[in-house]
């Protein structure tokens, strides 16, 4: 962990637009955007949680998180190169 990162810190974050939209950044990059119900949920759950817990959410929100079968799925004869 580099000096400054927050425990827990997957590179997400949020910015509220003026018509009311939530736009998902990770590292900066546009992951998603959040409208309507989605957008009030994703609010209060920032506003009540942990930093760490923001930053899960935010990562299932976007689908970008992994499942732990990565290492499973590359040993699969598709994936293998050859």
């Amino acid at each position: 962990m580099t000096p400054g990162e927050l425990q827990g810190d997957l590179g997400f974050t949020v910015r509220q637009r003026k018509n009311g939209e939530l736009q998902v950044l990770h590292h900066g990059r546009l992951a998603s955007t959040l409208r309507g119900e989605d957008a009030a949920v994703l609010l209060e759950e920032l506003a009540t949680g942990s930093h760490a817990d923001g930053q899960q959410l935010m990562a299932r929100l976007t689908g970008n998180y992994k499942r732990g079968n990565e290492r499973t799925a590359q040993r699969h004869p598709r994936n293998r190169g050859g």
